[in-house]
Order: C-alpha cells, then structure tokens, then sequence
C-alpha cells in the first residue's frame, strides 16, 4: 500500500464490536440488585412495588436503600430528547397502532425466538416463559410508551421501564450466579449486544414487517418511531454510545446481530409453538387458526420459519394476498375524512381489543424472580411512503439464512 493511502474508515458495527458488547451488562442496574439479594430484600422490594407504579408517586417509605437510590437515579428521560419528534411518533403509533402490533406479534417475537441464546435465556424463568406474558407486557409497555404523557407526572411509562431494567438485572444474577449459564461460551445473559438488538427488532423489524404488508409510512413516521426505541434503549440501560442512531445504522446493526445469533433450538421451536396457540386463541372461532402460522411465515421468511418448525399450509398463499388487501383499505383511506376516521379508530380497537385479550383485563405488575426454574428448558396514493435501508455487506451474504 502507499505510504500515503489512507485505509477505509472500519465499520461501527463489526464483529469485535459486538463481541466487546457481549460482554457487556448494565451495572447500575446489576449493582442494585447484587445489593437487594445480598440483603435479602427482593420480597420486600416485590411487594412494595405494586404501590409505584405512576410518575410522580412517591416512594415507598420501606423501600430498600439500594433500590429508593436507583428508582431516583432513573426518574428522568434522557436530556436530549426532542420531543417534537416523540409527538411524531406518538401519532404514528395512533396512526398504525393494528399493523405495528402485527409486526411485534407475528414478526419481531418469532425472530428473538430464532436467536437461540435467547431462547434459552426466555426459558429460564417461569414468568419469561410464557408467550402470552411477555406478550401482554410488551404490549402494555409500547402503550405506555405511546400515551400523551408517557414522561409527565401521571404516567405509567418511566416506572415500568425502571422494573423491566430491574427484572433484567436479576435475570442476569440468577443465570451467573446458578450456573445455569455458559459465560464463556455466551457472554453476559442480557447482554448489551442483546439489550440492543431487542430495540432494533422492536423497531426496525417491526417497521420491515409493515412494508411487507404494503402498509404505507412516511419517513418522518418511521424515523420517529425508531427515534421512540432510541429513548426506550436510554431508560432500559442500554449503551448510548453503540445504540444506533439512524435507520440506516440500525440496518447495519441488525443484518449483523442477525447473521451472527439466528438458528434453530429446541427451546425456540417450544417457545414458538405456545406464541402461536395464544394467537389462535385471541382470534375467535377456528377457521382462522392457520392465519396464524401462515402470516409468521410470510414475515419472518421460510427459513426462520422452518427452523421454528411452523408448519406449511394452503394458507401461506393467503397470506401473501393481506398487502393486497391492506392496499383497498388504505385507498379507501384515501377517500375520505370519514373513512380515515373511521379505519384509524377500527385499528386502535382492534389493538385495545389484543391488548385486553392478552392481559385479560389486568394491569401487568414486573417483580423480580426469587430463582430460576428446577430445569433449564421449557416443557412442551401517500407521498414520501418509507423504503427499509437496503442490506449490508454483511446482510447480503447472510440473506439466505434469514430467509
């Protein structure tokens, strides 16, 4: 090379990138929690948070030192937020609220249950290892997410991420400390690598999933959406300096992530197969049951799903025609004022509908497990409309492994 070559700048995102992140876990959180077990205050802490569960409430007065000190540290939304663009998405998610639930459901779930140290970690718990639970959490943490004053006083928003981040740390005490873990082989259990991969494919695979289906997004819409799972990563610990901070990042950060972790496992064939029998019991009557495997198919792609082992049906073919059919109604859309009013409102019932279904009327309360499962298995016409990034190099090369 000549002396005064300069070589190509490296990558962000490459594989000794996010090996360092695998390595990585969040330790304010972790601290907290080494604390409260050390003091054995996990049931205290347990039981106390039911009654903080609103931005603006106060402590509990019996609240564990360690945790009082965390929940204050963590009260606030990063400063640089913009909240002109969280309004953004805000309307967005009112906008899309059906199809952004379809590709957390039929999508973005499915996927996380392809990587296999993901599945074994959702396996591990009792509460994590069930579908309709982490479903019914997520669903119910997004809404909080999307509210009017998610970050204002009388919010539900900060003190379930402040319990979710808490739960996390404990996942990783429990899977360190029992032995239940490969460190060596795995890494850190939730670790930043997988902290920040959970808000891609919270975001950018959910926004893939909607493409697919032919549902049409402006960029400012998807842009404030991701922009949203930027803040979530900031209030559940993630490291800012690796999470990425446009679409296109986010691109190049999840074709790796995905080329390095996707495969087939036990455990997420096992976890795979109760998140489609919840679905089918959302969905009334039984004609529709195949609907279910079908649509996964259609969005994850015949290689995840295959390793998932979801069965192949007449019904795939159907699935393929729902673009088709999302495309009348959003010209339809089109047509009128009333008929925009009048689907918009359709599709947050519809969401409001999955939602109760799934939590069965309930507030969702987070507690910290006290241990892990015995066994470490699970048993049996618009304008500027959104393009995803085109693939990296490296999602390129591993394109047939996604699809």
């Amino acid at each position: 090379m000549n002396a005064h070559t300069t070589a190509p700048p490296r990558p962000r995102y490459d594989d000794a990138a996010l090996d360092a992140l695998r390595t990585q876990g969040d330790p304010l959180a972790d601290e907290t929690v080494a604390a409260m077990f050390a003091r054995k205050e996990v049931g205290d802490l347990n039981t106390l948070m039911r009654f903080f569960s609103t931005t603006g409430d106060k402590l509990p007065e019996k609240l564990p030192a360690a945790a009082a000190a965390y929940f204050e540290a963590t009260a606030m939304p990063p400063a640089w937020v913009d909240w002109d663009v969280m309004e953004q998405a805000r309307l967005f998610f009112m906008d899309n609220a059906a199809h952004i639930n379809t590709g957390l459901s039929f999508s973005a779930m499915p996927a996380t249950y392809a990587i296999p140290r993901l599945s074994r970690l959702l396996s591990s718990t009792h509460s994590l290892s069930y579908p309709s639970r982490r479903m019914a959490n997520t669903g119910q943490f997004v809404t909080y997410l999307m509210q009017t004053n998610s970050f204002a006083e009388g919010s539900k928003f900060i003190p379930a991420a402040q319990k979710v981040r808490l739960l996390h740390a404990a996942v990783r005490h429990h899977l360190r400390s029992g032995g239940h873990w490969d460190v060596a082989r795995d890494g850190m259990p939730i670790c930043q690598e997988d902290m920040i991969g959970g808000q891609i494919c919270f975001s950018i695979l959910v926004l893939d999933a909607m493409h697919r289906l032919g549902v049409h997004m402006s960029e400012e819409g998807a842009d404030a959406y991701f922009y949203a799972w930027r803040v979530v990563a900031h209030m559940l610990g993630c490291d800012m300096s690796a999470v990425p901070e446009t679409l296109t990042e986010a691109r190049a950060y999840c074709d790796l992530y995905l080329l390095r972790n996707l495969g087939p496992s036990p455990e997420g064939v096992a976890l795979n197969a109760q998140l489609m029998r919840m679905y089918e019991d959302v969905v009334p009557g039984t004609l529709f049951d195949p609907m279910v495997p079908a649509t996964i198919r259609f969005l994850v792609g015949d290689t995840i799903a295959d390793w998932l082992e979801i069965p192949r049906s007449g019904w795939d073919t159907a699935a393929k025609a729902v673009p088709v059919v999302l495309g009348l109604l959003e010209t339809l859309e089109d047509s009128s004022p009333y008929a925009e009013w009048a689907l918009d409102k359709a599709g947050s019932l519809l969401a409001g509908f999955e939602l109760t279904t799934l939590t069965r009327g309930r507030v969702m309360h987070h507690a910290i497990p006290a241990e892990l499962k015995s066994e470490f298995d699970v048993k049996p016409p618009r304008t500027g409309r959104w393009v995803p990034p085109p693939p990296t190099a490296a999602g390129l090369t591993g394109t047939a492994r996604g699809r």
